[in-house]
């Protein structure tokens, strides 16, 4: 069997698979994230490891699984973020996730140095304060003698896989998501660690998602209930991880939403996307040799999330849960009312982290459904403008797979269908996605199947959502206007991050 874990933003969802890949047992242990003032975002490392510990003897326990069943262990996790480490491997802060945008300074010095150098197609992406070598360069200059103590750099995945292993990594596509990676060469950039002022020493070694990095150590094995030396596989970063896991292996598989915590538009190609404007990137796959193009808004689950924390009486997931649902019955933008999801500010389509959520065209007569109704409308129509995006740099988009949490909801999936004019259609894994990609790369690296191919089998389509014509032509128009309402926000947002 093959032990996966996924070390998401709000608790490592973590799995039990045949050797196939296919699921067979899953269980979450959460942990919090800290959200602060300025754009701050961190968790405690030590918070993942202790959650890889528990989902590990959790599993082994309710299925009655002996350790020697377990033929390897495999890890995804939130890209984009920075772990610093000392000489023995240990955090010297909390870690900076992908959601912090502290690091607006840092960028603005990265792109005056680097004038000169296409960095959208030398990295991929755009330089933003969502990236990981920002925030290397936020902790150096604010925090000076924190940063004296540093000797490595890491994101959330390789951190517990060096706890697993002893032995220091990452893969490309992690790698890919930290803005100093020459997409190209497949090394660190020389160029933007020259232009951050960073000692290459820092950064750890490439390898691909499908390396066996090492066996467990003795200590890592004695705290998960594992057998010594079993092997670990270094995994990759959660969006190309969630790819394999919605079977969107190869070009021809079509596109995948994923509706977590942050949501995206992506899909698998033989080469980056460039899209002029700059509003979507482009990872390294897990699949060796092949590039996943990515639209990634910050707030997706996490605004619905929000909404129902703030309307309901009582917050629960019940609560959740019939809010969504009275959205059904109700209208929003069809009325005039829309949301701005940007709760943490933004990365696509507008790449403006002092962007805020807003609420427009309130009126006295607007209750809990109609406000919740213009939170997924809000969420699908930011996504239909990174679609619009994909195709106006000539992708294909016919159809859209859906999985993460919010892919559980009819009412959802059925407003994106409307929204954005194309079938909509949930797999029968959601919850579990970005885990069952991290067996299936798992049991590729392990010669338990041929290829990543295998991934097709292990989830299949269990609903579809078509559009409603008449809806569509509606949400085109309803679009415009909530477009129109961001550009008109946009010199308010900078001068209320200027005031603050």
């Amino acid at each position: 069997m093959i032990v996966a874990h996924d070390l998401g933003t709000t608790g490592d969802k973590a799995s039990l698979h045949a050797e196939d890949g296919r699921l067979l047992s899953a269980v979450t242990v959460s942990y919090p994230a800290h959200f602060g003032d300025g754009g701050l975002a961190e968790q405690d490392p030590e918070a993942w490891w202790h959650a890889v510990v528990q989902a590990t003897r959790t599993l082994l326990e309710q299925n009655a699984t002996p350790a020697d069943a377990v033929s390897g262990l495999v890890v995804s996790g939130q890209m984009m973020g920075a772990v610093l480490l000392d000489a023995d491997y240990r955090p010297v802060r909390p870690a900076i996730i992908w959601a912090d945008t502290r690091s607006t300074r840092q960028t603005a010095q990265l792109e005056e140095r680097l004038a000169g150098v296409d960095t959208y197609r030398l990295l991929g992406h755009r330089l933003n304060p969502t990236y990981s070598v920002e925030k290397i360069m936020w902790v150096r200059d604010n925090e000076p003698d924190v940063f004296a103590r540093v000797r490595h750099f890491c994101v959330a995945k390789d951190f517990v896989v060096q706890r697993l292993t002893g032995r220091l990594a990452t893969d490309r596509s992690d790698a890919s998501a930290t803005n100093a990676y020459d997409q190209a060469a497949g090394h660190w950039s020389p160029e933007v660690l020259a232009a951050a002022e960073l000692d290459r020493a820092l950064f750890p070694e490439i390898v691909e998602s499908t390396t066996v990095v090492g066996g467990l150590t003795g200590a890592a094995a004695d705290a998960l209930g594992l057998s010594r030396h079993t092997p670990v596989v270094m995994g990759g970063g959660d969006g190309p991880i969630a790819a394999v896991g919605a079977g969107i292996v190869a070009p021809e598989d079509g596109a995948y939403v994923c509706l977590g915590t942050s949501s995206w538009i992506s899909f698998a190609s033989d080469s980056p996307v460039y899209d002029p404007a700059r509003r979507t990137f482009t990872f390294d796959n897990v699949v060796p040799g092949s590039f996943v193009p990515t639209a990634t808004m910050q707030a997706g689950g996490a605004a619905v999330q929000w909404a129902a924390e703030v309307l309901a009486v009582v917050p629960s997931p019940s609560a959740l849960t019939s809010l969504v649902d009275s959205a059904q019955n109700v209208e929003a933008a069809a009325t005039g009312l829309y949301f701005l999801p940007y709760l943490l500010g933004e990365r696509s389509p507008h790449w403006n982290p002092d962007a805020a959520g807003v609420f427009l065209g309130l009126g006295r007569h607007h209750g809990p459904a109609e406000l919740m109704r213009a939170v997924l409308e809000g969420v699908a129509l930011n996504l239909f403008t990174c679609i619009t995006a994909f195709r106006e740099a000539g992708a294909s988009i016919e159809r859209i797979d859906a999985i993460g949490g919010g892919a559980a909801s009819d009412v959802w999936l059925q407003i994106f269908a409307d929204v954005w004019g194309v079938p909509v259609r949930r797999r029968s894994v959601v919850e579990e996605a970005n885990s069952l990609g991290a067996a299936v790369t798992g049991a590729v690296a392990l010669g338990l199947v041929p290829g990543f191919s295998a991934a097709h089998g292990l989830s299949e389509v269990t609903a579809e959502f078509a559009p409603d014509p008449g809806r569509h032509d509606l949400y085109l128009r309803a679009h415009e206007i909530f477009a129109d309402g961001y550009d008109r926000l946009v010199p308010w947002f900078g001068s209320r991050a200027a005031a603050s």
